[in-house]
């Protein structure tokens, strides 16, 4: 860690590139390296994690070492802090708070967080408002949940799935476009819900499922190719064909 940081400060100083970045210039960079790191997590590439971990504990660095140039917080300071705040959320460790499982210490975590000096005022205030629509929701109600707005029973959920769906249907019989958004917007939220609680996080999944068409399709287009025809002039029974050959080798 003391070499990277040595290395950093002599970049910052005498590389024109390091030498020109704020915050506002390195944040899209920023979202760029998480989302990076997610893919190789997702991959469970572990020489890609490794990589993709440095690449975003440079940008960690990069935003302390300004913070330092302002005389604002350092690396310490960013360090000494998380510290601070990992002991005092995890009081069942350095503390007499008793929780022996993971949905105690999740509800123990949101009452906690509201007790801090500079916490947020509301549940759901903590909630970035730039998360992707599918994590915000599976955050929001999780956060909820942790204070007892929940379903008694788990099971519970499925009748909330097929009433939006009923109520998307009848939206699209009424061809009310506004409504119908409204309501399947209703139904994902419902369905992320019940991700939840089946503990299941729907952002992987349908990450997942991505990766899975996107592997299945690209075997349906190899072998269009191979056939010297483009996908747009085979029928929709043969691309079924191909589809059904790259589920059975596990596509």
């Amino acid at each position: 860690m003391g070499r990277f940081l040595d290395i950093l400060d002599e970049l910052r100083v005498k590389c024109p590139w390091d030498r020109k970045q704020t915050n506002e210039s390195l944040r899209p960079n920023t979202i760029e390296e998480v989302y990076e790191l997610c893919d190789a997590l997702i991959q469970d590439n572990k020489k890609e994690i490794c990589k993709e971990l440095g690449d975003v504990l440079l940008h960690v660095a990069f935003y302390a070492k300004i913070g330092e140039e302002t005389g604002d917080f350092d690396m310490a300071d960013v360090c000494n802090r998380l510290s601070d705040k990992l002991v005092f959320r995890h009081p069942h460790v350095f503390g007499d708070t008793k929780a022996e499982t993971a949905g105690q210490v999740s509800q123990n975590w949101e009452q906690i967080k509201l007790k801090e000096k500079d916490g947020n005022k509301t549940i759901l205030s903590g909630v970035p408002s730039a998360l992707p629509s599918l994590i915000k929701a599976f955050r929001v109600q999780e956060k909820a949940a942790n204070v007892g707005f929940d379903w008694a029973e788990r099971e519970q959920v499925w009748d909330k799935v097929k009433e939006e769906i009923g109520e998307f249907q009848t939206e699209v019989a009424n061809m009310d476009k506004e409504k119908a958004e409204a309501e399947f917007g209703d139904i994902l939220f419902s369905l992320v819900n019940a991700a939840r609680l089946y503990r299941i996080n729907p952002d992987n999944a349908l990450e997942l499922t991505n990766q899975k068409f996107i592997r299945r399709f690209g075997y349906v287009e190899e072998h269009s190719i191979r056939q010297g025809r483009q996908l747009k002039e085979m029928t929709l029974s043969e691309m079924d064909s191909l589809w059904n050959e790259a589920k059975k080798q596990g596509l």
